[in-house]
């Protein structure tokens, strides 16, 4: 059963399932309640329709999210960032001048005040359930036009699964001690500046480093000012990256160093963070599915997938309850023996530690040179010191590093590359003058990894849909007393469950990796082990 929704400006919803009339529903949440779980739900967008529903406590199981699946048809046809929202659908189907996407909304953090969570305005009238079905069978057709249909219908169920996930988890959030961050704090920062200053620990550093310069005033977290300090001490460096001031030898440095770190936990995670974020024992971030050109997440506002390790200690599970923890070990290395169907390095795969499985296979049992050739040859690092390891790879594995040399020689002529299910990357001219032959070889750069990321992107997105499910029941019998994924990053998964069905949830993330093996790769001899984790504290998981 396939019900079609539009929100209208008045906030209700006009929908219609199937072929049947024209529904003028007030109540969403009821009326999707009454569809029961086998619906399968058309929208313009997840992130419109979707909160709603969620804060009146009202799941779905599957939609197809026009706008999401838009921009990947685009993409796959060359057409990468042009608008994509039903009404720039509809006006390509009937010829009208496309109109541009809205702008993102600014992040708007629960602390803010505002009346709801992540819910946008209604919409303003726009092209309506015809336009919003047509658009659907379009898009239909144009699926059945590529290359692997059954492959891109996988990927739009899976980005339209992780859009319904994004908000749920948005929703529930991550739990969140903010009186052991606010000690957390303390103890790296000292006590904060009753003037809204830079705290204790900084200022002492500010000085310091002053200190350091001969008593020249330099605020540390100014690149510029920090230069010219450099300068005046006769030393000339491009940056002031970490990696560039380490290479430095001067009494400033170390200071300098700790007090970037600092300052960026101060900035990005401190005292201000937390009374915008954190609400009721919960952060809740703000989940942007594909917002990277990978099809990775990203997040608006918040900082959720930069929070440092030492802050995770701060994410504790409630009173009887835990974390269940797992993070996908060396995933991207064996995302390239799947795709390739390289058999040596396929079956180095199927080993615990790949790279350990590889050094005793062709690198006379050295991990660390095997570890940079692989990594060299997925990231374009295939120069320098790393050109022996290099050669030894590619005489070993050629069929593993003439995938990755093939994307790579596409994106430097301007062509497009795919990862495995479909997502195209952005074309030649987005980001890139072709015509350089630098900007070439860093787009070349850029198509080789990109294959690899988008793929693991694609493991992660499946992973979290097979999960999704049985979390809900839906996929099976499940009786797991409320416990619910809360985080997601890159290639690590945390379910808050209760401590007694702990175990249990991490069998079914573990059996879920094994199913999301399958899915993509059929009987491949490549395995992606989890490393799965029941800890009480986020920073406690491996």
């Amino acid at each position: 059963m396939l019900i079609a929704a539009v929100p209208d400006p008045s906030g209700g919803v006009r929908l219609r399932v199937d072929d049947g009339p024209v529904e003028e529903v007030t109540d969403f949440a009821a009326r999707v309640r009454a569809a029961g779980p086998d619906a399968r739900w058309l929208w313009p967008s997840t992130a419109e329709c979707y909160p709603r529903l969620v804060r009146a406590g009202v799941r779905v199981a599957r939609c197809h999210d026009l706008e999401l699946t838009e921009a990947l048809l685009l993409g796959y046809e060359g057409r990468w960032g042009e608008p994509r929202t039903l009404p720039a659908v509809w006006a390509r189907l009937t010829g009208a001048p496309v109109p541009p996407d809205p702008p993102a909304r600014p992040a708007t953090p629960p602390g803010d005040g505002q009346a709801t969570l992540f819910d946008p305005e209604p919409p303003p009238a726009g092209p309506g359930l015809d336009a919003l079905l047509q658009g659907y069978r379009h898009q239909q057709a144009r699926i059945d036009a590529t290359a692997d249909p059954a492959r891109f219908r996988f990927l739009v169920a899976a980005e339209a699964a992780g859009a319904l996930l994004a908000v749920e988890m948005g929703a529930a959030g991550l739990p969140w001690r903010a009186d052991v961050h606010d000690e957390l704090l303390r103890e790296l920062l000292g006590e904060p500046s009753p003037m809204g200053g830079p705290p204790r620990r900084l200022a002492d550093l500010s000085a310091r480093i002053a200190a350091a310069f001969g008593g020249q005033r330099v605020h540390p977290e100014s690149p510029a000012e920090v230069l010219r300090a450099l300068q005046r001490e006769g030393i000339s460096v491009p940056s002031t990256r970490a990696w560039v001031l380490r290479g430095v030898d001067h009494p400033a440095i170390p200071l300098l160093l700790e007090y970037k770190e600092l300052y960026r936990i101060w900035t990005a995670h401190g005292w201000s963070w937390c009374q915008q974020w954190v609400r009721d024992g919960r952060f809740h971030p703000e989940f942007v599915p594909a917002g990277v050109v990978s099809g990775r997440w990203a997040t608006r506002g918040g900082g959720a997938l930069q929070i440092p390790k030492v802050i995770r200690k701060a994410v504790v599970a409630d009173p009887g309850w835990t974390f269940v923890v797992a993070d996908a070990g060396q995933l991207e290395p064996r995302i390239l023996a799947a795709v390739s169907g390289d058999p040596g390095m396929s079956r180095a795969a199927g080993a615990g530690d790949m790279y350990a499985a590889l050094a005793t296979e062709s690198f006379g049992g050295d991990r660390a040179t095997a570890k940079v050739a692989l990594l060299g040859a997925m990231y374009g690092q295939v120069g320098g010191q790393a050109a022996p390891a290099l050669a030894t790879l590619r005489r070993s594995y050629p069929q593993a590093w003439a995938y990755v040399e093939d994307a790579a020689r596409v994106g430097e002529a301007g062509g497009l590359v795919r990862s495995w299910l479909g997502r195209t990357c952005p074309a030649g001219s987005a980001f890139w003058d072709l015509a350089a032959e630098a900007s070439a070889r860093a787009r070349g750069r850029f198509t080789r990894n990109f294959v690899i990321q988008a793929t693991a992107a694609e493991w992660a997105l499946a992973l979290l849909a097979l999960l999704r499910a049985d979390l809900a029941g839906t996929a099976g019998p499940a009786d797991l007393a409320g416990a619910e994924l809360v985080f997601f990053q890159h290639d690590e998964v945390v379910v808050h469950a209760p401590v007694d069905k702990a175990p249990e949830v991490a069998a079914l993330v573990e059996a879920a990796g094994e199913r999301t093996r399958r899915l993509l790769f059929g009987d491949t001899p490549v395995r992606f082990p989890l490393g799965v984790s029941i800890v009480d504290c986020y920073a406690d998981a491996k």
